[in-house]
């Protein structure tokens, strides 16, 4: 694994252990102090927004007792990760980006917390979000939150509703974190941070333990310092849970053909007209993107995605509507302790009929089988990962929030066709825009298939001749 501008990575950390020379005690300490530091700086990171340090210890001394008896129990023993809050972590509150959720500690893990647990992960807390998920800049003014700020960029947002996780990622407190994406909650916020965000398979992994908000449209997976980091966490985490019937019956995950040397064989579809829907800077860095896979043996396949805006539609549709469904005893009982902007959203939503929800999943089966053409003639569909980079933050954003649907729904634009349909999609940065401000491609491919994603992923790394600090940077490895 190739490290570069001083990012540390899964293999990075590895290496350390193998050689003697860093134990994930000694990192842990590292971080700790680095959380303290978070906590204390002008502005906050707003990364973290819970974690305990005997927790953290416990876990790192269990770890290096592993590493010195040389029984380690999977690659990401001994690594720091962090998740989500939608996700339930013992000991922590389950509050979901709210001031009125998880007012008792939890007491039972979520399935992936379980899993990252048994496979000797050190859980470092859990990480920021957009209130119940409800936005893609990562804007909550809430008390026990406030706003994360993007490491390349302070004054710029994160993106949602993963904000934390990939803010937490970007700054170098872990090499691991993961988030839910349910339009695009991994991987717009990878995006503007810089880092790699993979959704999953609707079903793949499991969301047994996160708060319900969306059935049909959410997906769990890594954000993550590369390629080979979120492939070793989907190995780790992509298998059928019996608490979460959606994806019971997946075909096994593998990572077949993943480190080939040559993209030779492979078809990449681009829609051009829906593909240049973007700031000029972020279309000029991802059309060379696409000639660097052509240069690897790839062949670029004109495709037409149709009824895109339907599709656009019917899964704002089906995302706010299930999320109303399913709020609906909080929004009669704690309106008043929501920020406005999650106010704004559900009222919304409650617009919604049940015709329109309807429609909208009949919309839904159209456009699968759109695909299901599309994917028997090329292997991956690519497209900008956001048309723009990170919107800046202002002093009202602190106070009040801030609610832009324009931005919103721009920011969703080449999000939406994978929660709505269930393919699964893949972020990987491939520069930076002349404010210095992360541009990200984005690869899609059919149901199941992440392996391929995996595989372009790890050539498109090669694309970004550098990977530039961030302005706010831990090294937890000092």
């Amino acid at each position: 694994d190739v490290v570069r501008g001083g990012l540390v990575t899964n293999s990075q950390l590895l290496l350390s252990r193998r050689s003697g020379k860093l134990t994930p005690s000694q990192v842990a300490k590292n971080i700790i102090a680095m959380l303290e530091d978070c906590d204390k700086s002008t502005p906050p990171l707003r990364a973290i927004v819970q974690w305990d340090q005997e927790q953290i210890m416990l876990m790192a001394e269990a770890s290096t007792t592993r590493y010195r008896n040389k029984c380690t129990l999977s690659c990401l023993d001994g690594i720091p990760v962090c998740l989500k809050e939608e996700f339930k972590v013992v000991p922590y509150h389950h509050r979901v980006g709210t001031v009125y959720l998880g007012t008792e500690p939890e007491t039972e893990d979520a399935t992936v917390a379980k899993k990252l647990r048994e496979a000797g992960a050190i859980i470092i807390g859990v990480s920021n979000m957009h209130e119940l998920g409800t936005g893609t800049t990562g804007c909550n003014p809430n008390r026990y939150h406030k706003i994360p700020r993007n490491p390349y960029n302070p004054n710029h947002f994160t993106g949602g509703s993963s904000s934390g996780s990939a803010a937490a990622v970007a700054a170098g407190l872990c090499p691991v974190a993961i988030g839910t994406d349910g339009g695009g909650s991994v991987r717009i916020p990878a995006s503007f941070c810089g880092v790699v965000g993979l959704k999953g398979t609707f079903g793949r992994i499991s969301c047994h333990g996160s708060l319900p908000l969306s059935y049909s449209t959410v997906s769990v997976g890594p954000i993550c310092t590369s390629v080979a980091d979120a492939a070793i966490v989907y190995s780790i985490l992509a298998e059928p849970d019996l608490l979460y019937p959606y994806g019971l019956k997946q075909p096994r995950a593998t990572l077949s053909d993943m480190c080939a040397p040559d993209l030779k064989g492979l078809k990449l579809g681009v829609d051009w007209t829906f593909f240049k829907a973007c700031d000029a800077e972020v279309l000029s860095a991802c059309e060379k993107a696409v000639k660097h896979l052509q240069s690897l043996g790839a062949s670029v396949v004109e495709v037409s995605l149709p009824e895109m805006e339907e599709a656009r539609v019917a899964h704002v549709i089906c995302i706010l509507s299930e999320m109303r469904d399913f709020l609906q005893p909080d929004f009669n009982k704690h309106f008043h302790e929501m920020n406005l902007e999650t106010r704004a959203s559900l009222a919304l939503a409650s617009q919604f009929t049940a015709l329109d929800y309807i429609k909208a999943n009949r919309q839904r089966t159209r456009t699968m089988r759109f695909l299901q053409e599309i994917f028997s003639t090329v292997n991956c569909i690519l497209t900008p990962a956001i048309p723009c980079t990170a919107p800046r933050i202002y002093e009202s954003d602190l106070l009040s929030g801030s609610s832009d649907m324009s931005f919103t729904v721009r920011s969703m634009r080449f999000m939406q066709l994978g929660n709505f349909t269930g393919i699964p999609g893949l972020v990987v940065p491939i520069g930076y825009s002349t404010a210095g401000l992360p541009i990200s491609l984005q690869v899609m491919a059919k149901w199941w298939d992440e392996a391929v994603l995996l595989r372009i992923g790890l050539k498109l790394e090669q694309f970004r001749d550098q990977t530039k600090k961030p302005a706010i940077y831990y090294d937890i490895l000092a």
